[in-house]
């Protein structure tokens, strides 16, 4: 069941290692999705979540405001909703086809970059805290999937800044999986490495994007959004 206040998801679909082609056995399959609360709710004496967050099946439900802040700065978790292969979108409404059309309104060079690059050291952060003497097998799986975390922010970020386009599916998972037992069997340098070239990467392109997001679309499909959704 949807969570009150999100009877109107507009855009939803399969986020997560299954988009990017990483799941492997026992992998959680994760659901993004974007609501609109009844405007009439939003200005009430009391406003409703703007989050919503549920297991069995994951599942994380951003009300629209909400996920175009988190957009607007470049976010990498909510960003790739509106760039999905056409077969994980569960649900696509007239609303939620817009937002993709004006999804490129949202990128900014500045931001990819930094966001990008911010997930990707905080991975690395996460590592480097990790390895040390008796390493726990489950320790070296849980590396493993960081790495590979790593290795697929730098990879999409760095296609996104270059060429303004996002493609979640990998075209080279093996690669990214081949990297992440590496980095897990103990070869932090690799990931220091992959991390340092992409910064390198970054200070180097020149980026098509522009240096600030373009607002404009975004406020007036918002504005589109409050008056579709007025009531419940």
């Amino acid at each position: 069941m949807i969570p009150p206040n999100t009877s109107h998801v507009l855009l939803a679909g399969i986020v997560g290692s299954t988009a990017y082609g990483l799941a492997g056995p026992g992998s959680d399959i994760d659901t993004l999705g974007i609501f609109a609360a009844p405007t009439r709710d939003l200005v009430g004496l009391r406003t409703p979540d703007e989050t919503h967050v549920s297991t069995k099946p994951d599942r994380t439900l951003h009300e629209a405001k909400k996920w175009c802040l988190l957009a607007l700065n470049g976010n990498p978790a909510v960003l790739e909703i509106t760039w999905l292969p056409d077969d994980l979108y569960q649900v696509r409404t007239p609303l939620g086809e817009q937002l993709i059309a004006i999804r490129s309104a949202f990128l900014a060079a500045p931001r990819v970059r930094d966001a990008y690059l911010g997930y990707a050291a905080g991975q690395f952060k996460r590592l480097s805290g990790r390895f040390g003497p008796n390493v726990e097998h489950a320790t070296r799986k849980r590396a493993a999937k960081e790495a590979r975390h790593l290795a697929r922010l730098i990879t999409q970020g760095c296609e996104l800044y270059a060429t303004g386009t996002l493609t979640v599916r990998l075209d080279s998972p093996d690669l990214i999986r081949d990297f992440g037992d590496r980095v897990a069997a103990g070869d932090l340098d690799e990931a220091k490495s992959l991390l340092d070239v992409a910064e390198t990467f970054f200070d180097n392109t020149r980026s098509p994007l522009p240096a600030r997001p373009n607002e404009g679309p975004v406020r007036e499909w918002l504005s589109a959004v409050r008056t579709t959704h007025w009531e419940a």
